[in-house]
């Protein structure tokens, strides 16, 4: 019997593991979104709105203005002091070119050493692999499409698969743990095993946005109020891996649950990233976030920040104008001790807690006095 290691939030795994798997749980891999656009428009496909379908690029949460905007894909490697790179989409392989080009930048800035993984469906351009594996590709993750998981020799992506096989590149498959759909995956599996695949992904199945209808009108259903995990999904997994630990077989089993990726490959990333971009008034916390002080007004501007300068003696490095969000930004313990007088200036004053992500999303925000 093959063992069954215990991993981070209920997720488990039978070795071998793709290093890159290792990389993503420290928070060490840059997700590199090339394309929203995809060939196999998968019922249960979790990207949002902003992306899906879309040829967008995105650097984690920094979105790129084109494809030649290469400083912020560059920049967000250094912030999060990346290690490796998930190409994902979309299916990357629909702009091949785009992502040799990205995988050469990457290697030639960071080396050989760092590691590049590729998702794809492997329905179109699969004969672009080998240009992808030509320029540091690797490993490469297919995703089958339900219907095929029983039958894979007569898959449409076979061919790539083979393809792949063929170069020297570590071959992989993800797909989501359906559940009801156990005896597919150990089938799946078992074929994996005896083409030489590596190792096979079962991601917890999760609600989103774009497929909320489309999962519901299947029968699945959250597992809890305060989780987008599908009911059942992790229990499938869990069959699988038991089952496939009593059988002979090489390949690796990794199950990622939902909680995985964000409480263990989510916070470690955005943990890296905020002692790099963090200013000195912001703190970071134990978490990651960035909390500060905001004071807002409709007429506020770069002089007003000089005013309150000269008025409060902010030193420089402690209180900025932020442009882009029209506000005032100022270390919280300074805020906090001059918001009375602020306000009584028809100020508005917040302390504000949020990611060091690009998008800067707001975790809480609390006005001030308290």
């Amino acid at each position: 019997m093959r063992q069954i290691n215990q991993w981070f939030n209920g997720s488990k795994y039978i070795e071998p593991l793709s290093l890159s798997c290792r990389l993503c749980a420290e928070g060490k891999e840059l997700v590199l979104l090339v394309t929203g656009k995809c060939p196999a428009h998968c019922f249960y496909c979790p990207l949002s709105r902003k992306k899906l379908g879309k040829d967008v690029i995105y650097a984690d949460e920094w979105k790129l203005n084109n494809e030649n905007d290469i400083n912020k894909l560059l920049k967000e490697a250094e912030y999060i002091e990346a290690k490796g790179a998930g190409i994902t989409g979309g299916d990357p392989l629909v702009v091949w070119r785009r992502t040799k080009r990205y995988i050469s930048l990457l290697k030639e800035r960071f080396g050989n050493r760092f590691r590049i993984h590729l998702y794809t469906s492997g329905l179109k351009e699969g004969n672009h692999i080998s240009d992808l594996v030509s320029v540091g590709l690797d490993e490469i993750r297919f995703h089958p499409t339900p219907e095929n998981w029983k039958n894979m020799d007569y898959s449409p992506i076979k061919k790539s698969i083979q393809i792949a096989l063929d170069e020297d590149v570590d071959v992989a498959i993800e797909i989501p743990a359906i559940p009801g759909m156990e005896n597919e995956v150990l089938s799946l599996i078992e074929w994996a095993d005896g083409e030489g695949i590596k190792w096979i992904n079962l991601n917890e199945l999760e609600f989103s946005e774009t497929n909320c209808d489309k999962l519901m009108e299947r029968g699945f259903d959250v597992k809890n109020d305060i989780s987008a995990a599908a009911k059942r999904s992790e229990e499938s997994a869990y069959y699988i891996i038991e089952n496939v630990s009593k059988r002979s077989l090489d390949i690796g089993v990794h199950y990622c649950s939902s909680s995985f990726k964000d409480g263990i490959q989510l916070r470690n990333r955005i943990k890296r990233r905020a002692k790099n971009v963090a200013k000195p008034y912001e703190l970071i916390t134990d978490e990651g976030t960035l909390i500060k002080g905001i004071i807002m007004s409709r007429y506020i501007s770069l002089q007003t920040v000089n005013k309150l300068k000269q008025q409060f003696s902010i030193p420089n490095k402690l209180i900025s104008f932020s442009k882009e969000k029209h506000r005032i930004e100022i270390a919280g313990w300074i805020l906090d001790r001059i918001a009375n007088e602020l306000i009584k200036q028809g100020f508005e004053c917040y302390i504000t807690e949020e990611y060091p992500t690009a998008d800067r999303t707001e975790v809480e925000r609390l006005p001030l006095p308290m």
